[in-house]
């Protein structure tokens, strides 16, 4: 009897070790880098494990969801739109995200990635409802932020952050593209005819600011004439004034001299006809020219 005591505790040592054993296993927890887990204990949120090692109460606790953080990227969307010009766009989105609280993602939402395209998919209609079609072409980065900013906002109960919204295109149907390229086309031609007047315009412009260059020069130069002839007029009157009327008398008396000798000169038979003051001339020269030698 005593024998058959003594048999029996190795096995319950053994027994009590491997327990033991399956504690340490069933408590200890490691949790990756890229995850979080969500832990439950007779159904209710105990705790959520973060990466590294991690202790649960074994056979109380356990992990019930495992949850990734990193960065996800919805399927690329497509909705329709209305501006506020009411013309009908189709518009392709893409949105990332990641969890940041996963208790919040496991207990209050069933298919978040679901529920992120429905409500960015109203968001944009939302706001491209608010622009007319041209702003919605040349402000597509405004408009992306904006739908950014919303959708964070809606999704926070959820325990994900929106990291990033794309707006990828901005589709129109047939008639509206015709439309729009009807448009274009006779904004090309407008333009095109405006940019001929204006270069008209600015030929008659450069053709007439030559012109009245051209008669501020002409200007400029009978006015510099007119200022030598007054110089010569003034200077002949200075010479008269201090000379005497003789001394203008004997400047005209050589002048006709010389017009005199300027006629004789030439080649063949003339006939010379001279005035009857000529001879007048010469004396009062010759007198002239006697007195001042």
């Amino acid at each position: 009897m005593d024998l058959d005591f003594l048999v029996g505790w190795p096995g319950v040592y053994l027994a009590i070790a491997l327990f033991i054993i399956l504690c340490i296993f069933l408590g200890v927890r490691i949790v990756p880098q890229s995850e979080k887990h969500v832990v439950e204990r007779f159904g209710r949120l105990r705790a959520v494990l973060g990466p590294g090692i991690n202790f649960v109460v074994p056979f109380l606790d356990r992990i019930a969801h495992k949850v990734s953080v990193l960065e996800r990227q919805l399927p690329t969307a497509s909705q329709d739109a209305i501006t506020a010009d009411n013309v009908l766009v189709k518009v392709e989105t893409s949105v990332f995200y990641r969890v940041t609280e996963p208790e919040k993602t496991v207990y209050r939402i069933r298919d978040v990635d679901a529920a992120i395209a429905t409500t960015v998919a109203g968001i944009v209609r939302s706001e491209i409802g608010k622009l007319e079609l041209d702003q919605v072409q040349s402000n597509r980065a405004q408009l992306i932020e904006r739908v950014r900013e919303q959708v964070t906002a809606m999704v926070d109960d959820w325990g994900v952050e929106v990291t990033r919204a794309e707006i990828l295109d901005v589709n129109l149907d047939e008639q509206t593209r015709a439309a729009m390229l009807q448009q274009l086309n006779a904004e090309r031609a407008r333009r095109a005819q405006v940019m001929e007047a204006e270069g008209k315009k600015r030929s008659v412009e450069l053709a007439a600011d030559a012109d009245l260059y051209a008669a501020e020069q002409a200007a400029k130069a009978r006015r510099v004439t007119a200022d030598a002839e007054a110089y010569a007029t003034g200077v002949i009157a200075g010479a008269i004034k201090e000379n005497g009327l003789e001394a203008a008398q004997f400047q005209v008396a050589l002048k006709q001299v010389e017009a005199l000798q300027a006629v004789a000169v030439g080649q063949g038979k003339q006939t010379i006809l001279i005035p009857a003051n000529a001879l007048d001339a010469f004396g009062d020269a010759f007198k002239m020219l006697k007195g001042r030698g």
